[in-house]
């Protein structure tokens, strides 16, 4: 008999909770091998494409291109087991509402290894799901075109009681329902309050966020009136309404000003552009390392003259030519070695600072998705030739948007190159959670005093801008003139090669 197995999105890596499909690489109907790709998304960090770990035929889809699904909404729905094509028609000519997720049939015992591959995605594991059987009742094979309207039938209970899992709710009550209950009340109902107000939203449809995000509504204020507690579309239709005719609170002098600046627009010249994908994770980090770091930057002239003449002379020696970008790599990894203390992060709950083995370099790249830093691993151990191969391959990925959450995490320190934008210095905000960033401006012909006499020489700005609390000024001040002295006469660099 065969078994019907819900593929939820998983995790797709550090902590993201959402993801955005893109493209649907199958078909209800279709037969999918296991860990063959079935969906595109794209996360906060990247577009990934999701494989599954089952092998049968695809009786549903839950989700249409362009929506966003929280982590562990179910994704789609497989038919597996020696009889999955006949059954799979059952299953979908029911529309792919085969049964709550409660109780969709779970492979066991030997049959589960022939169906599943076994891998585990993060926060998804594919071993034995634990799931009740359900007898599918037998039809034809060709009712299986019946479920093209299954991408349209998220099954609403399979959401919440994923979300649900993930709060830690006893008894599988979201944690919205939870803090309106009046059966418990003391300790208890204000430790439930105040989880319900720090978990998740029990929400599910995409557009139900999408609505309360663009109208500026917290859906922790609502009280849902779907099944335990779910936000509905009403629900959130019924608040904005009630907004409208709610009497008008005197604004303070800030809000007065944008209001203002809004009422001095013109009718439908206003554009909002929701604050999603790359561009939402960029606005959240960089938001999150002003209000955690206490950044301090320094800065200093350079005559890059003897450095751009170095490189030239090794890539007229033949092999792989040597990129700039990675000599000045070479020298921080250099530099970061002398200095430690910026090879570091903080941690706020054990007031520790945390220094670490080795160096995971990241570096800024503007692609048309926005910017991105991807992260050349264990820098510190890396040639000039290396570091140069690494950052081209990172750098055609990002451009391709191939780039993987795991090429996109992990950096202890950033290397930034602005002056591709034609800049000479910068003020930039550190990559949370590390403690530095050396920033490098465009480098230009300008008037230097060089060994006593003017003349015309090559000149960069260099910036460092560190975390006050891993270290003090004199710490940052060293590093940046050991890389200056670097810069200006890289034969310092053969005391330590």
């Amino acid at each position: 008999m065969a078994k019907v197995l819900e593929f939820k999105l998983p995790d797709l890596g550090e902590g993201l909770t959402e993801a955005e499909i893109v493209r649907w690489l199958v078909d209800v109907g279709d037969v999918v091998a296991i860990d063959q790709p079935v969906v595109e998304v794209e996360t906060a960090k990247a577009m990934v494409e999701v494989p599954c770990p089952y092998g049968g035929v695809v009786t549903a889809r839950f989700g249409e291109e362009g929506s966003e699904l929280p982590v562990g909404a179910p994704l789609l729905t497989v038919a597996v087991g020696a009889d999955r094509l006949e059954d799979a028609g059952a299953a979908a000519a029911s529309g792919g509402q085969s049964a709550p997720s409660g109780e969709r049939a779970a492979s066991s015992g030997g049959t589960a290894s022939a169906e599943t591959s076994g891998n585990v995605l993060v926060g998804y594991g594919t071993g034995t799901p634990a799931a009740r059987r359900r007898r599918l009742r037998p039809s034809a094979l060709g009712a299986v075109p019946a479920a093209a309207s299954a991408p349209a039938a998220a099954p609403a209970p399979a959401a919440p009681a994923a979300a649900t899992a993930r709060n830690g709710s006893p008894g599988g009550v979201p944690p919205r329902a939870a803090s309106g209950s009046s059966a418990h009340h003391g300790v208890h109902g204000r430790e439930t309050v105040r989880a319900a107000a720090e978990g998740p939203v029990a929400v599910i449809s995409p557009l139900v966020r999408k609505l309360a995000r663009d109208n500026d509504l917290d859906l922790r204020r609502l009280t849902g009136s779907g099944p335990d507690g779910l936000i509905l579309r009403a629900d959130v239709e019924s608040a904005l309404r009630a907004a409208e005719v709610a009497p008008p609170v005197a604004p303070t002098a800030p809000a007065a000003g944008r209001a203002l600046g809004a009422s001095a627009l013109p009718t439908g010249a206003e554009e909002r552009i929701p604050l999603r994908g790359v561009r939402g994770a960029v606005a959240d980090k960089l938001s999150r390392s002003r209000r955690e770091i206490p950044d301090a930057t320094c800065w200093v002239d350079a005559d890059a003259t003897e450095l751009l003449a170095a490189r030239t002379a090794m890539n007229a020696s033949g092999g792989e030519k040597i990129s700039l970008l990675a000599l000045l790599a070479r020298i921080c990894t250099v530099a970061l070695d002398r200095y430690p203390e910026l090879n570091s992060a903080v941690d706020t709950e054990a007031r520790e600072i945390v220094r670490l083995p080795g160096v995971h370099l990241g570096f800024a790249a503007q692609t048309e998705r926005g910017l991105v830093v991807p992260v050349v691993r264990d820098a510190h151990t890396r040639s000039a030739e290396s570091l140069t191969a690494e950052f081209a391959r990172l750098t055609d990925a990002a451009r391709e948007g191939t780039l993987t959450p795991a090429d996109l995490t992990g950096g202890t320190f950033t290397l930034n190159n602005y002056g591709v934008f034609g800049v000479d210095g910068s003020t930039p905000i550190i990559n949370h959670p590390e403690a530095a960033m050396l920033g490098v401006g465009r480098i230009v012909p300008k008037p230097w005093v060089h060994e006593g006499e003017l003349a015309v020489r090559k000149v960069v700005q260099l910036s460092l801008t560190f975390d006050h609390r891993v270290c003090d000024g004199g710490t940052a001040g060293g590093f940046l003139r050991y890389v200056a002295d670097c810069v200006e006469r890289p034969a310092v660099l053969l005391r330590t090669v």
